[in-house]
């Protein structure tokens, strides 16, 4: 009997060691046993030409300085993101919290599966070092914790997510949780993360926490030493961020941001079959981005296309009832200095739109049309030309003088 007891009880223990392995696939996201996947950080051989063998089932990258998309596939298709969720969870935290508030964390908090900090019910830790549990183990019990911290309950923090969102716009990205566990009523595109973690990086605390190889949190005064989830950063030439993911339904997914010679980019892998996979398609979009594309001096180009249009175009305008003034025009400052381009398609057009007769009176600083810059045919921006003199109505003495001397000519041409 007892041996049979014994052989139960073992047979118990081993489903429940199997389910409580296994269970990580369901909620997951970059624990620490993902690291066993054969990860090469090897650029010349994961180079693809012509970004054929991408395994995610979408991708983009962006240029950081102008959203403009370098390449991609699927960018706008609805998908589930898992924990690069914590991106806008950070965001919101940082930018409505005290970072050095202490807090303790609650039941709810401290059962929340998947990753996870390593908190416990009871435990107390400031908004800071959440921050870092948050974004370099990918603590999912870190996020319950600020989200709490900071709304009261979850689903409160969520609405502030959705309005951040909102006003980002942000139309095809919706939050359920802080921390991306899976939700059908969860979701975003690859191209609006790019969005997002732009954003989200021109915050300096941001920008430092996803940065951050190794950090030391203190929990209840006692250290612990965290490593960030993100493979690339510190073994891939220019990675400065950002964020993992791992769900069932997400699969693999990756936000990493590089800098190279003055090119700034940002990369959305998402929904790869393998961290292997991810890392391969990253490096893959990362570096057929440096290598295919090279700055542009937008900036320039317009304001020489502008002098040139001066010089061809002031003495066309008429300004019907105005004075005789020769108008003087400035352009509005064009809201990009440098783009990134295709190498082999330069494909830039600047295009001018104006109405060349005018009524008076204009004044100063008033629009009289628009320059707007087409790469490849598409919209890049556009910017206004600035009329920089008054253009005054035509007064009685203006019309006497205008009289005489028509009556004078036409006397001149008597005589």
């Amino acid at each position: 009997m007892k041996k049979f007891i014994f052989k139960v009880i073992t047979i118990f223990s081993l489903i429940f060691i199997f389910f409580t392995i296994n269970s990580r696939y369901i909620f997951a996201d970059d624990i620490e046993s993902e690291v066993s996947d054969d990860i090469t950080i090897n650029t010349s051989a994961n180079i693809d030409s012509d970004l054929s063998n991408i395994n995610s089932r979408a991708y983009v990258v962006i240029d950081r300085a102008t959203n403009l998309v370098l390449v991609g596939k699927n960018e706008t298709q609805k998908r589930k993101m898992a924990s690069t969720t914590k991106i806008m969870t950070a965001t919101v935290i940082i930018q409505n919290c005290n970072l050095s508030d202490t807090v303790e964390i609650s039941k709810k908090s401290a059962g929340t599966g998947g990753s996870r900090l390593g908190l416990k019910v009871g435990d107390k830790i400031t908004v800071n070092d959440l921050l870092y549990g948050l974004m370099l183990c990918s603590g999912n019990d870190a996020a319950v914790a600020l989200a709490e911290y900071c709304s009261g309950s979850v689903e409160e923090f969520a609405k502030k997510m959705n309005e951040k969102a909102s006003s980002l716009g942000l139309s095809n990205t919706h939050f359920i949780t802080p921390h991306g566990l899976d939700s059908d009523e969860h979701y975003t595109t690859a191209y609006e993360l790019a969005l997002l973690t732009n954003y989200a990086l021109k915050n300096d605390i941001f920008a430092k926490i996803v940065g951050t190889q190794n950090y030391t949190v203190t929990i209840n005064g006692y250290p612990k030493a965290l490593k960030n989830t993100n493979e690339l950063l510190g073994n891939l030439n220019g990675v400065y961020g950002v964020k993992t993911g791992f769900t069932n339904g997400a699969n693999r997914c990756l936000v990493t941001s590089c800098k190279r010679n003055g090119m700034d980019i940002i990369c959305v892998v998402l929904g790869a079959d393998t961290k292997n996979f991810r890392t391969k398609d990253s490096i893959s979009l990362i570096e057929y981005c440096f290598s295919n594309f090279e700055p542009f001096n937008i900036g320039a180009l317009v304001k020489s296309e502008f002098e040139n249009w001066k010089n061809l175009n002031t003495k066309n305008f008429t300004f019907e009832k105005g004075t005789n003034v020769i108008p003087i025009f400035i352009l509005e400052d064009f809201p990009y200095d440098t783009i990134l381009i295709k190498k082999d398609q330069k494909n830039v057009d600047v295009i001018f739109d104006c109405d060349y007769n005018l009524v008076a009176p204009l004044f100063k600083n008033s629009s009289v049309g628009k320059v707007s810059v087409m790469v490849n045919n598409e919209l890049l921006s556009s910017c206004d030309i600035i009329l920089n003199n008054d253009i005054y109505k035509n007064g009685i003495n203006d019309y006497l003088a205008l009289f005489f001397k028509n009556y004078l000519v036409n006397i001149n041409d008597l005589l």
